[in-house]
């Protein structure tokens, strides 16, 4: 290899912006590979980390879990990649294998996980180092800034939607990376998406109907007709109960996010008629290779805004104001 160091950005301090860390490159263990990152997108976890919001963060730490490059150096023990092939890492870093949740294929679940970008570092980075058993093979597909955000929008997105059942008429909340890409998958499968967003976020709302949703509004506002079933994928907890009264009696409502605001209380009968509230947590790996093959055949089109990886402040910041319409994607 040619590279002695790498370049990463580092979050430090919670809630300081990154700082650029020069590094040896690392080596990797048996069984890892080591990835030169060609692009990684931004996520709104990676918030959450940088802001202390999820618990035990070991810091320093390198952000970022939606990570496409490809492999520089293998383990040892590693059999099954080799030199050069493209891969994606997600989210899920490695599972204990032994524990109930493992044993009964919830690995999503384990009790002693590691995930990428919030217990090992991540792809805010030029390289990373990964389990080689975790990571994905991206062979079909040839462009890293429009792959990177499936890796975890896409991802937790087809979950979230699994968990929401075959309604037909769809509500998704916060109309951001995760949904832009499901309301396409929703379209395919012949569903009516309708878009909830910002008050006064045109552009999320235009997006949105350019992607095939049947209506796209305010999340005060009423959609034409009641729900099935509605995906929250903002922070919000305050969107919770909106969504209960606008499913219908046996609908759902799923949230998809890692961390939300606190959910204020409702009466009992905006949940009355079977209605259900329901979480998903993390990803397996047979959600990995599933929604890869599912968004090839959909067609899935991905809308991103490339920065720099110097400018991943910037990124973070574009993020959390709401100033971005798709996925932010760094590219060292």
């Amino acid at each position: 290899m040619a590279d002695l160091s790498m370049t990463a950005m580092v979050s430090t301090r919670t809630g300081a912006p990154l700082e650029r860390v020069e590094r040896p490159l690392p080596k990797p263990g048996a069984g890892d590979v080591l990835v030169r990152v060609e692009a990684c997108a931004v996520c709104r976890t990676d918030l959450h980390v940088i802001d202390g919001e999820l618990p035990d963060v070991k810091r320093p730490i390198v952000p970022g879990h939606e990570i496409v490059g490809r492999i520089e150096a293998l383990g040892a023990e590693v059999k099954d990649f080799q030199a050069g092939q493209r891969v994606g890492i997600p989210w899920l870093g490695h599972t204990c294998g032994y524990c109930a949740y493992c044993r009964e294929d919830r690995e999503n679940l384990c009790d002693d996980p590691e995930f990428t970008g919030y217990t090992r570092d991540g792809g805010f980075a030029t390289h990373v180092v990964a389990h080689a058993d975790f990571v994905l093979d991206l062979g079909d597909y040839s462009d890293p800034v429009a792959t990177a955000p499936l890796l975890c929008a896409g991802l937790i997105g087809w979950r979230s939607l699994v968990a929401a059942g075959n309604g037909k008429a769809v509500g998704l909340f916060g109309f951001g990376a995760a949904a832009h890409i499901i309301a396409q998958v929703c379209r395919w499968q012949g569903r009516r998406v309708h878009a909830f967003t910002r008050a006064g976020d045109k552009a999320a709302q235009d997006l949105a109907r350019s992607l095939g949703a049947v209506w796209a509004g305010a999340a005060t506002d009423t959609p034409p007709e009641p729900l099935d079933c509605a995906i929250i994928f903002a922070p919000a907890g305050e969107l919770i109960p909106r969504a209960l009264k606008l499913v219908k009696k046996g609908g759902r409502v799923v949230c998809g996010g890692i961390h939300m605001s606190d959910i204020p209380s409702f009466p009992y009968r905006d949940l009355w008629e079977e209605r259900e509230i329901v979480s998903v947590a993390n990803l397996t790996r047979k959600d990995g290779h599933a929604f890869l093959s599912i968004a090839k055949e959909a067609g899935v089109k991905v809308h991103t805004t490339p920065y720099p990886l110097a400018a991943v402040n910037d990124a973070i910041a574009d993020l959390r104001s709401g100033r971005l319409v798709g996925a932010a994607v760094l590219v060292p």
